[in-house]
């Protein structure tokens, strides 16, 4: 069989997998995707409780123009499969002062919220910063980011290093804005980022500050209906247009291969996939049951997990008054926090991310709302007692919230994530945020997307480079497509 006919298997319909099948499928390969779950998303899922549709992983969309670019390689707009808008703000921060700053893109507009909250000055080197953003962004976002990193070679960029070392990419993040900021409030609306890569902004490199960028420069969008989970319900719907076969409720059981690399893939129910390539876009370290012993990666060793999360589900009777889409409540404990988490305890006063879509005429019955709350929380890799824990963190989440003006929302509908619901979901360390991006665990370091030993094994998600997110997630997925269509000219 020819190496450019020859089928494909993506073992997860996540964000990931998703992105390698249609990429795959678009240039004419013959793919199939299966996928434990009844229905696509992977991380990316959705869940009822009641009346209530909440998305159950991410809620930040950034750089949608990575998004459109899966569609766009099968010929589609993005437009006319998953209508965006554009949120404003992109984050209301709320801080333990009682003061607040709404994140805008425009650099005119943010620079105004700067200037009433922090004063001219600040504003006058906020604007200096965000220059600085954009110029680590320009560097980094198509040498080390958009880029495979599946060979020590990939890091070999000397001129692209010696300028982000210039810049301050390689202090720590805390100092790097403090550097230029100096008003605490702006530096945690620029720090608070590090969390989504698994670490405190004290530990985190500069090089991270691409985030704030994607963030506050790049904007925050969201589906017009259907919420998150309408992303991979778009993508799945473009891949069965494409031909593709999508075998939901159907797990793998293993990835077959002989001397020469790939053969095909096992599932449990007994039934067999030919395949000369196989991408395994679900939790690295769970899908080592699939993989013979050669496909181990030494980066594996001794994982470095993210901390993980609680998060409180509810179903409001009305929509909270001004209320952005996201708002993020400081804790007075900012530096303390982090200390928690990784000794493995809950933190003492916890910043809060929540999250109140706009009704979209589905989520909610009419007049009602939906609100997410996510609170940083150890992960399973640290002992605790989650039995005790859970209902603790739980009444203390509901008294901040009536505290913070969300009202009494114990007698409301919810549903309440912790660390072992992640575990059961299958996710390893109890962590839905994958490996953290210390320097040992990023580009190169990080465990890599292609097994050498094993021809044809391909990997995508978070696990992998670039990383963690939905941007570095989708582009995981394209660059394994890439790599197999190249390995067949």
């Amino acid at each position: 069989m020819s190496p450019r006919t020859s089928p494909v298997v993506v073992v997860g319909a996540g964000l990931g997998g998703l992105a390698a099948a249609v990429h795959l499928a678009a240039a004419g390969r013959e793919v199939t995707v299966v996928e434990a779950l009844d229905e696509p998303g992977g991380c990316c899922g959705t869940a009822r409780v009641g009346a209530y549709r909440f998305d159950t992983g991410p809620s930040v969309l950034t750089m949608p123009g990575v998004l459109a670019e899966v569609f766009g390689a099968a010929g589609e707009e993005l437009r006319r499969w998953l209508p965006l808008r554009r949120l404003e703000p992109s984050y209301r921060l709320v801080f333990d002062d009682g003061s607040r700053l709404d994140v805008l893109p425009e650099r005119e507009a943010m620079a105004e919220q700067v200037r009433t909250v922090c004063g001219p000055a600040e504003a006058a080197r906020y604007e200096r910063y965000r220059r600085l953003l954009d110029e680590l962004f320009r560097i980094e976002w198509p040498t080390f980011i958009d880029a495979d990193m599946t060979r020590l070679r990939g890091l070999a960029r000397p001129a692209a290093l010696l300028r982000l070392a210039a810049l301050g990419g390689f202090r720590r993040l805390d100092r790097l804005a403090a550097r230029h900021l100096t008003d605490p409030r702006l530096i945690k609306a620029h720090t608070f980022q590090a969390l989504y890569v698994g670490l405190s902004p004290r530990h985190a490199l500069g090089i991270y500050a691409v985030i704030a960028h994607m963030d506050t420069v790049g904007g925050v969008f969201f589906p017009e209906r259907g919420g998150m989970h309408a992303i991979p319900a778009a993508m799945a719907a473009l891949l069965e247009k494409l031909g593709a076969g999508i075998r939901y409720g159907v797990r793998a059981s293993k990835v077959e291969t002989d001397g020469g690399g790939v053969t095909g893939v096992l599932l449990a129910d007994g039934g067999r996939l030919p395949a000369t390539q196989v991408v395994v876009a679900c939790d690295r370290l769970a899908a080592r049951r699939l993989l013979p012993a050669r496909a181990d990666d030494w980066r594996l060793r001794r994982p470095r997990h993210s901390p993980s999360c609680l998060v409180m589900h509810a179903g409001l009777d009305r929509p909270p008054a001004d209320q952005a889409h996201h708002t993020l409540h400081f804790g007075r404990a900012w530096r303390e926090t982090f200390t928690a988490l990784a000794a493995g305890r809950p933190q003492p006063d916890p910043s809060l991310l929540v999250t109140c879509p706009e009704p979209d005429g589905e989520a909610a019955p009419d007049g009602h709302a939906t609100l997410s709350v996510l609170e940083p929380a150890p992960n399973l890799r640290r002992a605790a007692d989650w039995d005790r824990l859970r209902p603790e963190m739980e009444a203390r989440l509901l008294g901040r919230l009536a505290t913070l003006g969300y009202g009494d929302l114990a007698g409301a509908p919810r549903m309440v994530v912790d660390p072992p619901a992640w575990a059961a979901r299958g996710h390893s360390a109890g962590t839905p945020f994958a490996l953290d991006h210390r320097f040992t665990q990023t580009a190169w370091l990080r465990p890599s997307a292609v097994t050498r030993r094993v021809p044809g094994l391909h990997f995508a998600g978070m696990y992998t480079a670039p990383g963690v997110g939905v941007p570095p997630v989708l582009i995981s997925g394209r660059l394994a497509a890439e790599r197999i269509l190249k390995e067949a000219r």
